[in-house]
């Protein structure tokens, strides 16, 4: 079989391109699941200002970027509108788009297609509609969610709430919102951020706990349930949490359209918004050892570990490639 051969360029000071930092979700995509996929021959080129795309000429079937902004890719790829390589790119937060000054680098970096977890309508809400992009799910490294802590032996009293978030005071919510949907807390995280108010929640910060980089997923089997909750779109959280055999109460809402993901209410997952989210959580803290939960965790699980890895989503992108590489 001819493989594909990728050229994957990124900036190496990408504190995300780090076995060290403190979400590695990127680092085994990148790093580990491209390169074991049977079809791809991946080389990986660090550059930090410049990189001279010209020297892959003839050698590469496919250029791949980590993102399409500076911050993650080098600065300028000289030589790259003289190149009849495709060019395919990750993109992080779409709502930056503009702020960030990201949509001129379609042409910067000649990219032709683009991929990532957002959903397809938020991408195009924030880029034009002639932009090629696939939802790809990304972030779940198989092998560091073997050997779960059963679920009868974690914590049941309490529900894990992880990750960023704001404050409910009224003076932090008006601060908060004048920085404008990309950069607000409030806007990103607003029944996360109410969720932690509820004295059976155990909310840690991103940072401030032992369970960074390849450890986190120790701190969600720690737990019988936890909450996934992004107001503008699902993050890799959702299927994070599930892979780990936690009851996942999951913020899903046609706003956020994290239906996208095919998880089902009451069956693999339990679906929460800002009208429902306290009977829902309430219901469970009121009778946590009643077995439906651990068969919805259970099934939440099977369909991460089947339709949610790093290994599907490789084939996901496989897909992108063979559409440019005949």
């Amino acid at each position: 079989m001819k493989k594909i051969k990728t050229a994957f360029i990124f900036k190496p000071s990408n504190p995300y391109m780090s076995k060290t930092a403190w979400a590695t979700t990127y680092y085994h995509f990148f790093m580990n699941a491209l390169n074991r996929h049977p079809e791809l021959e991946m080389a990986y080129f660090p550059a930090e200002k410049q990189f001279d795309a010209s020297k892959l000429r003839d050698k590469f079937d496919i250029i791949l970027l980590w993102e399409n902004h500076p911050w993650g890719s080098p600065d300028e790829l000289s030589g790259i509108q003289n190149l009849d390589i495709p060019v395919i790119c990750r993109i992080n937060d779409a709502d930056d788009a503009k702020p960030k000054g990201k949509i001129p680098y379609h042409e910067k970096y000649k990219i032709d297609h683009y991929f990532g977890y957002l959903p397809e309508p938020f991408f195009h809400k924030h880029y034009p509609k002639s932009f090629k992009y696939k939802e790809i799910f990304y972030g779940v490294e198989p092998k560091l969610y073997e050997n779960l802590t059963p679920y009868s032996k974690r914590i049941k009293e309490r529900i894990l709430c992880s990750g960023a978030a704001g404050r409910t005071d009224l003076l932090y919510r008006l601060k908060d919102l004048r920085r404008g949907t990309a950069f607000s807390v409030w806007k990103h995280y607003k029944l996360r951020t109410k969720c932690i108010e509820l004295p059976y929640v155990h909310y840690t910060s991103t940072l401030q706990h032992e369970f960074v980089n390849d450890k986190y997923s120790s701190l969600l089997m720690k737990y019988c349930t936890s909450i996934a909750a992004h107001s503008l779109y699902p993050v890799i959280k959702y299927w994070e949490n599930t892979a780990a055999g936690c009851l996942t109460f999951m913020e899903v809402t046609e706003k956020n359209q994290a239906n996208i993901l095919g998880f089902e209410d009451g069956k693999n997952a339990i679906f929460i918004n800002e009208k429902n989210y306290e009977k829902k959580l309430s219901d469970y803290i009121s009778d946590p050892n009643n077995a439906k939960w651990s068969e919805i965790a259970e099934n939440g699980r099977y369909y991460t570990m089947n339709y949610l890895t790093n290994d599907v989503a490789s084939n996901s992108l496989v897909e992108i490639f063979k559409e440019y590489v005949k």
